[in-house]
């Protein structure tokens, strides 16, 4: 049998030495559907097989069906950084492998993450008041937020969100049998509150930071219509959310405060490995009658609210350590920079694309992210993508706005420098005069 230290170590350095050299890999994986899997054998083994020939397939076959999430050039969707403090903590977690299920299942896990989870809300700026959880994704957080909702009021069938929302809100009001209205937007992309038409609607979802353009919604009107009518307001702000932690960045989030619930993926923007999206709630008592079922086999005497009556699953991951030890390792000062990094570097990809000839800026930039396209049709624009996605060399997705195809480049890497900024710009040039 393998040897757990030394392959630990084997681990750790085959890791190590992933994160120097992913900057000169291929980006976006360059394979064929199927490639991968005809490359491995159809099945399992019968006899043990050393941690090092794993190690081995690694590099050998997996590798270049591998995208790079975790390259300074990956700007596609929202890039994302598992930090090093965050990567060690996974394993410490997997090492330690506890269940949640209940508080005495796991003292530590559950009064961690609460710890932590109020850690974040005074980073960005949130009021007392606010409890939270940590879910995987903003998916599911969005998905107990409207329950919770339609809980509060089962007679309302209908949930309200902006036309450029993100399709959760879309598959949430689908499992549980809502229907949907999108609300038009203004010519900025946000919602428009003198539209919402809240008083038939259980839950309103406006977003600080849509996945498209990262427009912000008018939050502080939609929480009066939404106050006026009893009506829940979620606010997703999942991606942006992160960026609270600077206070000259606060504004984008006036009257969040004001929500029933508000969504924030510290596996984003704050260099927290996959899976841990934050979950805050004004009215945990509503999480607590939507979702808590305690069976006989898990009544215990123990004077505490088990996390698993809060949300969904009943058993849960120990996220919150990796969570932790990025906000210890990092600290306020230390995101703040990061975060200001990545704002500087946006507005200088903009500023090249704003000034040169022939291409254009097609959506305020509140962030990191900047929305611009080459002038002339969809089709070329969408040519150009997947050209410069082909070359390896760097990692954009696109959006569609005012039924215009528009390219996106979000940069949110910890790793990614000025000079990474700069290629993609080189790349998008090049490849655009090629065509």
């Amino acid at each position: 049998m393998s040897d757990f230290r030394e392959d630990g170590a084997l681990a750790v350095d085959w890791v190590a030495s992933y994160l120097e050299r992913v900057g000169e890999l291929p980006v976006l994986s360059q394979v064929e559907p199927g490639q991968i899997r005809a490359a491995l054998p159809e099945s399992p083994p019968d006899e043990p097989e050393p941690f090092s020939a794993v190690l081995a397939d690694l590099d050998s076959v997996l590798m270049p069906g591998l995208t790079h999430w975790q390259s300074p050039r990956f700007f596609a969707y929202f890039a994302t950084t598992a930090s090093e403090p965050g990567v060690l903590a996974e394993l410490v977690i997997a090492g330690l492998n506890q269940v949640g299920i209940l508080w005495r299942t796991s003292p530590a896990l559950q009064e961690l993450e609460e710890l932590t989870v109020d850690w974040l809300r005074q980073l960005v700026g949130l009021p007392d008041g606010f409890t939270g959880h940590i879910e995987d994704t903003a998916s599911t957080g969005v998905l107990a937020a409207v329950i919770a909702a339609r809980t509060r009021l089962p007679d309302r069938r209908v949930l309200v969100c902006s036309e450029y929302a993100h399709s959760v809100g879309e598959k949430a009001a689908r499992l549980l049998g809502l229907e949907l209205r999108k609300v038009p937007t203004d010519d900025e992309f946000r919602m428009r509150p003198d539209l919402l038409g809240a008083d038939d609607a259980c839950a309103v979802v406006a977003t600080i930071g849509t996945t498209g353009m990262t427009s912000v919604d008018p939050v502080p009107e939609i929480a009066d219509r939404c106050a006026e009518n009893a009506t829940w307001l979620h606010v997703d702000a999942a991606y942006a959310g992160s960026a609270a932690i600077c206070p000259e960045l606060r504004h984008h989030f006036a009257g969040w405060e004001r929500a029933d619930s508000i969504g924030v993926n510290p596996h984003k923007w704050l260099g927290v490995p996959m899976d841990c999206s934050v979950l805050w709630t004004s009215r945990e008592e509503e999480f607590r009658r939507a979702f808590s079922l305690v069976p006989e086999f898990l009544r215990s005497p123990d004077d505490a609210v088990n996390l698993s009556e809060l949300s969904i699953p009943l058993g849960r991951r120990f996220r919150a350590l990796k969570l932790w030890a990025v906000l210890r390792c990092y600290g306020r000062a230390g995101l703040q920079e990061l975060i200001r990094d990545h704002l500087r570097l946006a507005a200088l990809f903009e500023s090249w694309v704003r000034d040169e000839p022939g291409w254009e800026v097609s959506a305020a930039r509140h962030f990191s992210l900047v929305c611009f396209r080459r002038q002339g049709s969809d089709e070329d624009n969408e040519r150009l993508l997947e050209s410069v996605n082909a070359s390896g060399e760097m990692f954009l997705s696109h959006t569609r706005l005012d039924d215009r195809y528009v390219l996106r480049l979000a940069i949110g890497n910890f790793r990614t420098t000025e000079d990474d900024v700069r290629l993609a710009w080189d790349v998008l040039r090049r490849e655009a005069a090629a065509l």
